[in-house]
């Protein structure tokens, strides 16, 4: 509100002391102080009352109206119950700085003034935001004008006084205020996110506060423009991928029209998130062609061609990559019929981001394909550094498990589970198959490990894992007809299906329930099968190293 309407309501008895010309300054607040120095309290566009208790003299007038407009006040009011008139010295300095000055008379309350100034300037405030909210949605639903969520960010702290930040469930800070107060520190991102999906699980009623650090945050969830939580078939389809809106403010008390807004802010905000979402698209399309054709054995010189298109479409500007890598995640829910696979690709999509990128949209550096229950990344790498003790890094196994786990693992509740594999940086096309093969392994040693989100890198695999794509025919022959000729010879003459119980068991990761339901199997049938399996082969289907023996007998026949 402007300073002209407050003079002009009779009902607050103000009497303008100094700065008719500025009477068209805005008003953004009020605040009573007798502080010689209240600076400290102050952020700018106020309506500053006071008693006057600080005036000890006449000298003490100059360097108080200083402090007012060095923070940026509106406009001062004295009261006159104490002294009567305002003083001379107050009025002069006030004329001095250019400073409107009002006395406030006896009868009026500083209350009764302060609830008129909030709740006019949160009606306007409320309404001047809606309005440039619901233009900045036509705006970005007709095409990239808007400027993105930090746009909106800034109108929330420029009109509301709210600071606030949008998150990736893993706690990744997509956007954040740029015009006001430091940055969310990582480990915050990181405490709200893990809240936020601790939350959503249990079924909690958004948006969900949180005390951190003595400050309290309402999250608000927000989710794709085409889906509502009474659409969405199952909230465990989306939970892991979905963003979140912080905002620094208990929303328990808010009214229902404040809250309106700031629903209207997450589904603003949606937009956006579905915008990068169809931008991944390309990037999806060109993982898929590249997995199919080193998943059927294409030759070297064909995936290399593919290769050459997909890198200037993930590196912009740098050309093709020398080095690429491969990182599988599978996501898996016990007692639900849910596609891991699109669950994982969306996930990997949020957690594969390059840090030293620039742009609006980092992740636009890798492609994320998925086939059945598992996502596989294609992370291209401009380049390779080696460490002192002979290593290359990349994306590194632990680093990437440290990054997520927290959060993740909230989100996952009691009933998922995260399993990541990582291979090593490879330079050729040749190379690519060897590297899907050694993700796969690193992920299934990562699934024997306790926890709900677990992850392996290439330097804890076997050196036979590694040297899987270049073992020599005769070689494979050997090692796979010793352990699978008694499973294929006791099936030839059975009947007993136990090569596909074999398979079914590992591609659960050996359990018992997953395994028997895909199977459509009783789980004792399906013990007294792996039982048979055992006795067969004299190997121990709990034993890691027996587990891999087979999928590797069996990726090999």
């Amino acid at each position: 509100m402007r300073l002209r309407a407050l003079l002009d309501t009779d009902a607050l008895g103000l009497k303008l002391l100094g700065g008719e010309d500025e009477l068209d300054r805005t008003v953004r607040g009020v605040m009573t102080t007798d502080l010689r120095d209240p600076s400290r309290y102050l952020s700018g566009g106020e309506l500053v009352l006071t008693g006057l208790a600080w005036r000890r003299d006449a000298a003490d007038s100059e360097p108080f109206v200083r402090i007012l407009v060095q923070e940026g006040v509106t406009a001062l009011a004295a009261g006159e119950a104490e002294l009567g008139d305002v003083p001379e010295d107050l009025v002069a300095a006030c004329a001095r700085h250019r400073l409107p000055l009002f006395a406030v008379h006896e009868s009026v309350a500083f209350a009764t003034i302060t609830e008129h100034v909030v709740r006019q300037v949160s009606g306007e405030r409320a309404g001047d935001l809606a309005a440039v909210v619901d233009r900045h949605r036509r705006m970005m639903t007709s095409g990239p004008a808007g400027g993105g969520p930090d746009v909106v960010l800034d109108l929330l702290g420029s009109d509301l006084d709210l600071r606030a930040w949008v998150l990736s469930p893993t706690g990744r800070l997509i956007a954040g205020p740029k015009a006001s107060g430091p940055a969310l520190p990582a480990e915050a991102c990181g405490r709200l996110a893990a809240e936020h999906l601790t939350a959503t699980r249990t079924g909690r009623r958004a948006p969900h506060r949180v005390l951190l650090g003595g400050t309290t945050y309402s999250l608000f969830p927000i989710r794709s423009t085409g889906r509502s939580p009474q659409t969405a078939r199952d909230a465990r389809e989306t939970v892991l991928s979905d963003w979140l809106l912080a905002v620094e403010a208990d929303a328990g008390d808010w009214a229902e029209e404040r809250l309106d807004l700031l629903y209207g802010v997450t589904q603003l905000i949606a937009v956006e998130r579905d915008r990068r979402e169809a931008a991944r698209t390309v990037r999806r399309r060109l993982a898929q062609e590249v997995l199919e054709l080193v998943q059927t054995g294409a030759a070297p010189g064909e995936i290399a061609a593919r290769l050459r298109v997909a890198a200037p479409v993930l590196l912009p500007g740098l050309g093709a990559a020398p080095h690429w890598q491969v990182i599988v995640a599978r996501v898996d829910w016990d007692g639900a019929e849910i596609e891991g696979g699109p669950v994982a690709q969306a996930l990997l999509e949020e957690i594969l981001v390059d840090p030293l990128s620039a742009g609006p949209e980092p992740s636009d550096r890798i492609a994320v394909a998925h086939t059945g229950d598992e996502a596989i990344a294609l992370v291209p790498l401009p380049a390779v550094s080696t460490e002192h003790d002979g290593s290359e890094t990349g994306v590194l196994a632990d680093a990437l498990l440290e990054s997520v786990r927290d959060p993740l693992t909230a989100g996952l509740n009691d009933d998922g589970r995260l399993t990541l594999g990582v291979s090593a940086a490879v330079h050729s096309a040749e190379g690519l198959r060897g590297a899907l093969e050694e993700a796969r392994h690193a992920r299934r040693v990562a699934a024997a490990r306790p926890g709900r989100v677990c992850a392996a890198g290439h330097q804890e695999l076997a050196s036979h894992v590694l040297l899987l794509p270049f073992v020599p025919d005769d070689v494979r022959r050997a090692f796979t007809a010793r352990l699978l000729d008694p499973l294929r010879d006791y099936d030839r003459r059975h009947r007993a299906e136990l090569i596909p119980t074999l398979e079914a068991f590992l591609d659960c990761d050996g359990s018992w329930t997953r395994c028997a339901a895909r199977l459509h199997l009783h789980v004792n049938t399906l013990r007294y099968r792996v039982g048979r399996i055992e006795q067969l082969t004299s190997r121990d289907l709990s034993r890691l190293e027996d587990k891999l023996d087979f999928f590797l007998a069996l990726r090999m026949s």
